[in-house]
């Protein structure tokens, strides 16, 4: 286990963080210090990728984030106002911020998909048509609508992840936190999600995302956020993700963005302060007439 210290994911601007850990630390009984000192913030309105190495603390982030675990040093901040432990706080937490864990197993439980995803709005005490409403809601969002009825049993892997997220986004979370979103789903599986995700930014979600795959990270993140053993590195996700230190410092893999940027500047097709492509749909319109030969 790794930990950090004192750095931030916020990225300076007007906006002032949302949700942010303050100093923030956690052992588990008995352990070493999974994180300390950690100062991170979420801005409304960024996409944020949180990446590390197994065992860096990717999930303990979230989880603090979340309220899932409480602080052993320091504090969690809504709104720049300190979330304490009695129940008008959590509650006030988990209709902000809701966190959706890698394995949907764990998280789906309810008999029918339309159960399940309406278990946290009936817990808030929401009257019957506010729920339902909530319910076809996030479900029309997931493309999951024809499945309300299903048991959750007899759904598939990347549909289970999906009736995951809807029982999140029911809760109409100003922030939605997402633990490897796409770990397990196959590539039409993930561009499915991906679209969801981009729905939802449109409609005002702010999403976090813990991910290893670094060509993801660099494709679909405004921001990053990088666990390395040295504390938490921080910025905009083009510069950060594609800085030829960091995947010694953080044991990543280079993104494919990153090694196309250096093959092209070693071209001359290039400029040394010149943002490479992020995606190969961007490199085909990139690579047009105008860069030919340089020109």
């Amino acid at each position: 286990m790794t930990s950090a210290s004192p750095a931030s994911a916020h990225v300076p601007g007007d906006t002032a963080p949302l949700v942010e850990l303050a100093g923030a630390g956690f052992a588990y009984e008995d352990g070493p210090w999974v994180l300390r000192d950690l100062d991170f913030a979420v801005t409304e309105g960024r996409a944020l990728v949180v990446l590390g190495r197994n065992g860096s603390g990717k999930t303990t982030l979230l989880r603090l984030l979340s309220g899932g675990l409480r602080c052993a040093a320091g504090e969690l901040r809504l709104a720049g106002t300190p979330v304490g432990h009695d129940r008008k706080d959590l509650t006030r937490l988990r209709t902000t911020v809701q966190l959706v864990v890698q394995d949907p197993d764990d998280q789906l439980f309810a008999a029918s998909v339309e159960q399940d995803v309406s278990f946290g709005p009936l817990n808030l005490g929401l009257p019957e048509p506010e729920v339902r409403a909530r319910v076809a809601e996030a479900l029309e969002a997931l493309g999951i609508a024809g499945l309300r009825d299903r048991p959750t049993h007899q759904l598939s892997y990347g549909q289970r992840k999906r009736a995951a997220i809807a029982g999140a986004v029911a809760m109409r979370p100003r922030v939605l936190v997402l633990d490897e979103p796409t770990a397990g789903l196959d590539p039409q599986g993930q561009e499915r999600l991906l679209g969801v995700l981009g729905t939802l930014r449109g409609a005002g979600t702010t999403v976090v995302m813990a991910t290893h795959d670094m060509d993801l990270a660099l494709r679909w993140a405004d921001d990053a956020a990088v666990l390395t053993p040295d504390g938490l590195r921080t910025g905009p996700a083009p510069a950060l993700l594609t800085d030829p230190e960091l995947p010694a410092v953080a044991g990543l893999r280079r993104p494919w963005g990153a090694v196309v940027a250096e093959v092209l500047r070693a071209q001359g097709l290039l400029g040394p302060d010149e943002p490479g492509p992020r995606t190969a749909e961007e490199l085909a319109g990139w690579a047009g007439p105008g860069r030919a030969g340089g020109g």
